[in-house]
């Protein structure tokens, strides 16, 4: 078996992750395929993970990818978060996501929504006819609902949920995805008639049993070497599902020893990793940045000291990082003040000279992404 130090390991995830060397910008949708999509519990995050890997990235350039281009498109995705999905391959995540019983618990639903699972299929279809080949808000996608289902006070509840629950089993389903706002109202519409609209009509459905491992190989692909328990924190699912679905890809994945512990990666990203030439890289993450959000298992490997609550806070907010050589070492923030951007990076441990250079010509990037000038501060 293959033996990996968690440096090692972080040397090889910051190379597929495009931390070492950035992607030129027209990979823009090819890194974010890579990634599994890009975390968009804020939007400007999503733009700043992509901003992070691909070069001389244009400010609007997400902004046009889903609402001109449509090769992005926003939805509920894993751990029923939002995500920007590269559009051509839908198709592979609603297979997934369908497939996936989590989100249908009968007890859960009707205890916190007062719906049972029959009236959640029905409100379920309904919202994908309310949405055909048209755009709405909430309050109009719940009246609709109403009519379709025959019952107003079934279609109330699309409205009464704050964060949308009640929707993430429509866009799992295919749906539903998010539209361009109206003013400050939020607008959904129907992937399929979306997309179809601007020339790109969705490809062939995914048989619901080949989602899971084709899942399963594109994760390992971009996070690996991971442990089942990071698969199922990072899917949202359980153990024994994580498990199924990595031998489920046979002599494809090849089991590695990492610092003492079993994980698993691609066979052929085993045989390249022995041969990792070495290379040192400083890079400021964002906050909720791929490489941070999959990392929450086994964080403790990649910090200097018990410096996990810096990171992952309450209410499950998670700090822009700076990352060393794949090691989270420091948090930074930036605000912007008119022309002007303030960065305020703070290491976790004395930074040296060449981190300090490279985070000073990161933060030099991202004002002029971000078209401001910049003012730089280390706080110790």
């Amino acid at each position: 078996m293959l033996k990996l130090t968690w440096s090692r390991a972080a040397a090889w995830r910051t190379r597929r992750h495009h931390l070492v060397e950035r992607a030129p910008a027209s990979s823009m949708l090819a890194v974010a395929r890579r990634l599994c999509g890009l975390h968009a519990q804020l939007m400007s995050s999503a733009e700043l993970t992509l901003w992070a890997r691909v070069e001389d990235l244009d400010r609007r350039a997400v902004q046009r990818a889903l609402w001109e281009d449509r090769t992005l498109v926003k939805t509920w995705a894993m751990r029923g978060t939002l995500h920007l999905l590269p559009s051509d391959e839908l198709p592979l995540w609603h297979a997934a996501l369908g497939a996936s019983r989590r989100f249908l618990r009968p007890a859960v639903w009707q205890s916190y929504f007062g719906v049972s699972i029959e009236e959640l299929d029905l409100l379920t279809e309904a919202v994908g006819a309310a949405l055909d080949g048209r755009l709405l808000t909430r309050g109009e996608l719940a009246r609709d609902a109403g009519r379709l289902t025959g019952s107003a006070k079934l279609g109330a509840k699309l409205a009464e949920s704050s964060w949308g629950t009640i929707l993430r089993p429509a866009a799992f389903a295919g749906h539903l995805c998010f539209g361009p706002s109206l003013g400050q109202r939020v607008q959904f519409t129907r992937p399929d008639t979306w997309l179809a609209a601007a020339g790109r009509p969705l490809g062939p459905p995914v048989d619901p049993q080949d989602a899971p491992a084709a899942v399963t190989r594109r994760y390992l692909a971009a996070y690996g070497p991971a442990t089942y328990h990071d698969l199922a924190r990072w899917w949202g699912g359980s153990v024994s599902t994580a498990r199924q679905s990595i031998a489920s890809l046979g002599e494809e994945v090849s089991p590695v020893d990492l610092d003492g512990a079993q994980a698993w990666m691609l066979a052929s990203h085993a045989r390249e990793v022995r041969e990792l030439p070495p290379t040192r890289s400083a890079r400021l993450l964002p906050a909720f940045d791929q490489y941070v959000v999959t990392a929450s298992c086994h964080a403790e490997h990649l910090l200097p000291g018990d410096l996990r609550r810096r990171i992952y806070r309450p209410q499950g907010w998670i700090s822009p990082v700076l990352l060393v050589n794949g090691r989270m070492q420091g948090v930074w923030r930036h605000e912007i003040k008119g022309s002007r951007v303030d960065i305020v990076v703070e290491p976790f441990v004395k930074a040296p000279v060449w981190v300090r250079r490279a985070a000073g010509q990161e933060a030099e990037r991202l004002a002029a992404f971000l078209g401001c000038t910049l003012s730089l501060a280390w706080k110790s």
